[in-house]
């Protein structure tokens, strides 16, 4: 029987059959499947990438749906609780893909559901745990937690009412322990490096605390695989809540959107059995650092390269950037001819099919991925998607012309910041702002200034080779208007 609904009506459960049918649906009776997964972070990326990977999963098994926990905030929870759970997935290309997405079967506000958060993580069916909270969630000091951080103080005075991921964590493990119940894995979604091997470390440095016998057990049995996760995901606002209301037919309060691309890489160790991951797309590998290295080499040093040339050919996204031939000819060769060649790859990786796929992404004008924003915090960033890629060309003999064209780019894009009197997104913006206004524009004083800043360029800005080639890319860009970065670029655009 076909199901009518109007517009004032909610998204749920009982409206899915009434749905269009151009919008996708869960493949699999909601009603037949069992939480197995606690997510602590239940925000808009977990909401778009893995919940959909796990509602690939549930057609085949059940037994692995979510339940999505909120620490600060019961925003979602009061959005999604009324809809059964139920949210839209807007894929973003040419024409948006709505699919509606039912793998988070409960969503729990911690600090107004605690009780049932630990029963949940403390209930044997619950045999994996998944966060993503930001590297500031993690309350981390270095190498280790922040034993300083207001929240690691709360939850070790008062462990079995905590108010942190780390401290729920340890928690349900310390319950399962207690009850004589097998761990769950413990799965950091975050781009963070070395995320498993980090989150273990402050796991038990706060279980440490609160029971040495306990901090061994978790030692001895809790698995914390690394992960790698990639995929643009825009922040919700009200025009996609009324867009995708409006091809719905009834009122979605949270939905999300990402670009259609997505890509989840997991370390293949767990302790409490798991999903079969590598079914829906999910790479499982030995080397999870290979793939953190061949994205920031192979897309983010790209994207850094858009940024600062984009800008000084005041271009604003990076669609945009790529309708220009000059540019997008550049990056492509530069990823397929002078990155690419020194990378160490994973093994099974790809990296000109992985190229191929970035550069499609780039050209999406479904996203508007500003290129003000990649420039942000340029002295962090450049060294490790850059400068280690020049290192590696330079032990083996290879060229660095093309590789040093982006980071003069970002010292012209300083100078005319500074110039402009524009403060710089950075946390090195009083000193760089500082040599850009000094630069007169002469490559051998001005890279010299540059260079000086062994927070970013140490220990390669002693290297001669380097040095000269920095200067020659440098002074190539003359006064680096349009024109004489055009100029640069038709050299270099060759694809």
């Amino acid at each position: 029987m076909t199901v009518s609904i109007s517009t004032a009506a909610r998204l749920g459960d009982t409206v899915l059959d009434a749905l269009p049918v151009d919008i996708v649906r869960p493949a699999y009776d909601r009603a037949a499947t069992r939480i197995g997964i606690v997510h602590i972070g239940v925000g808009a990326f977990h909401r778009a990438h893995q919940a959909v990977y796990v509602d690939d999963l549930l057609a085949d098994e059940p037994e692995w749906a979510i339940c999505g926990v909120s620490l600060h905030g019961a925003g979602v929870r009061d959005a999604l609780r009324p809809q059964d759970g139920l949210y839209t997935l807007a894929l973003l290309g040419e024409r948006p893909v709505l699919r509606v997405i039912g793998s988070l079967k409960e969503v729990l506000y911690a600090r107004e559901d605690s009780s049932a958060v630990l029963d949940r993580l403390a209930d044997p069916c619950t045999r994996l745990v998944t966060l993503t909270i930001t590297e500031k969630g993690y309350c981390l000091a270095g190498d280790g937690l922040d034993l300083a951080n207001p929240e690691i103080v709360h939850d070790l005075a008062s462990p079995g009412a905590p108010h942190g991921a780390i401290g729920y964590v340890v928690a349900g493990l310390r319950r399962r322990w207690r009850l004589g119940v097998a761990p769950y894995t413990v799965l950091s979604c975050d781009n963070l490096a070395d995320n498993g091997g980090r989150l273990r470390r402050a796991v038990l440095q706060f279980a440490q605390r609160i029971d040495p016998a306990l901090k061994d057990w978790i030692e001895a049995e809790v698995a914390f695989p690394r992960s790698m996760v990639d995929s643009i995901t825009p922040a919700t606002d009200d025009v996609l809540r009324e867009q995708v209301s409006a091809q719905l037919g009834c009122i979605d309060a949270w939905p999300v959107q990402r670009e259609a691309y997505s890509q989840w890489v997991v370390e293949d160790r767990f302790c409490n059995d798991r999903p079969r991951f590598e079914r829906v797309g999910v790479t499982l590998s030995d080397d999870i650092a290979g793939y953190d290295r061949a994205k920031l080499r192979l897309l983010n040093a790209p994207h850094s390269a858009l940024a600062y040339l984009g800008s000084l050919l005041e271009i604003e996204t990076v669609a945009d950037a790529m309708r220009r031939p000059q540019l997008a000819g550049f990056v492509e060769r530069l990823m397929r001819e002078h990155i690419a060649p020194n990378l160490d790859t994973p093994r099974g990786f790809d990296p000109q099919a992985y190229i191929g796929a970035i550069l499609e992404r780039f050209r999406n004008p479904a996203i508007r991925h500003k290129l003000s924003q990649i420039a942000w915090d340029g002295s962090q960033k450049l060294p490790v998607r850059l400068l280690g890629t020049i290192s590696d060309a330079l032990a083996a003999g290879r060229p660095i012309d093309v590789l040093c064209l982006p980071i003069a780019a970002w010292m012209h894009f300083v100078r005319r910041q500074a110039n402009n009197g524009v403060a710089l997104v950075d946390p090195l913006d009083q000193a760089l702002s500082t040599i850009g206004r000094k630069a007169t524009g002469d490559a051998q004083g001005d890279v010299a200034a540059f260079l000086a800043m062994d927070a970013v360029f140490a220990p390669l800005g002693g290297d001669p080779r380097f040095v000269g080639a920095l200067r020659e890319a440098y002074a190539r860009f003359g006064d680096a208007t349009p024109s004489a970065i055009l100029r640069v670029l038709a050299g270099e655009g060759r694809a």
